[in-house]
């Protein structure tokens, strides 16, 4: 399916995305238990705000506020009957922004987990977590998204739910997992079994990858994990800014805009085509991270040595690949993007 992202990645040897939503907004006096989501109709200016704090940073496409904008998640806030409401909305502050930028800038539509359990672990069947997607899918669509961008999934079938979602709303997409566990995704999903699903599910992602994690380090040895499976479709990194550290009641991540730009360059030479930071990212680190994929020239994939010598150790001694660590299957996801 072309669409506007798909022309983009065409013609440019990367593109930057965007940093963290959560943080952004937590910052703007989102109090912790809020849905960002009620935000998009009732601060509509703060969230066109974090958009143009990542556009103005040089992200060549941002995600819009929508994360938790299934009715699952919405049920939360007793909201599940503003799901078109919500994220149309937050696809149409994104729109605008984009087409007043002086660039060609992407909107894509964040679709984050349901927070359910699938079947036969949970309750979850597959038809209402696909019609969940696709009811979020339509609203985003409608409100002007170009692409809905699928993150922080951590089971095959939420995975394989959500694109069937966009499917049948005639959106193309795009999808990311969250690998934390010893190198494996919460239900044991690894880089190398991600690598061979997108190329069974149809329409396959413009682009997949890895979003949020432990940190850096262990991001960018999924993304090797993702080449070593020789796939050519376009990877994405979206890394958390350094690792989470609970300090006077907040969370703070400790990676510095200089950690991020460099971060940013090896996850290109990784592989990388879509390059991004999740939480803890903030325009500052946007600004870094631009600059140094322009003006850094390309050079080999770096080893995992050279990765722990300059972001950091990794969480674990495996990325799950080899076979250690725990194997499980099936289930939902309860992470939230920050």
């Amino acid at each position: 399916m072309t669409n506007a992202l798909s022309e983009m990645l065409q013609t440019r040897d990367w593109l930057m995305a965007d940093g963290a939503t959560g943080t952004i907004l937590f910052n703007m006096g989102l109090q912790s238990g809020d849905s960002p989501e009620l935000w998009n109709v009732d601060q509509p200016d703060r969230i066109a705000t974090l958009y143009q704090g990542a556009v103005d940073a040089g992200s060549d496409l941002f995600l819009t506020n929508s994360f938790g904008g299934t009715s699952a998640r919405l049920k939360l806030h007793d909201a599940q009957d503003r799901v078109r409401e919500l994220n149309r909305a937050a696809a149409e502050i994104g729109r605008e922004v984009a087409d007043k930028a002086d660039r060609k800038v992407i909107v894509a539509g964040s679709m984050g987990p349901t927070g359910e359990i699938m079947a036969p672990m949970g309750t979850l069947t597959h038809e209402s977590a696909v019609a969940m997607f696709h009811e979020q899918a339509e609203a985003l669509k409608d409100g002007g998204a170009d692409v809905v961008w699928v993150e922080t999934i951590s089971a095959p079938e939420e995975y394989a739910a959500a694109a069937e979602g966009a499917r049948l709303a005639g959106i193309a997409w795009c999808g990311t997992m969250s690998f934390d566990t010893a190198g494996r995704t919460m239900m044991g999903f690894t880089s190398a079994d991600l690598a061979a699903l997108v190329e069974q599910i149809d329409p396959a992602p413009i682009a997949y990858g890895a979003n949020c994690g432990v940190g850096a380090s262990d991001l960018l040895r999924t993304v090797l994990g993702f080449r070593a499976a020789g796939s050519e479709r376009p990877i994405i990194a979206k890394g958390n800014a350094g690792i989470p550290k609970y300090h006077d009641g907040h969370i703070h991540y400790d990676g510095t805009p200089e950690l991020m730009a460099r971060y940013a360059v090896m996850a290109r030479d990784a592989g990388a085509k879509i390059i991004g930071g999740c939480c803890g990212t903030t325009p500052e680190h946007l600004r870094a991270m631009r600059a140094a994929l322009e003006e850094t020239p390309r050079g080999d994939a770096p080893t995992l040595e050279q990765i722990t010598e300059e972001l950091g150790g990794f969480s674990s001694g495996s990325d799950g690949t080899d076979g250690e660590g725990p194997k499980r299957s099936r289930g939902g996801r309860r992470r939230s993007r920050a």
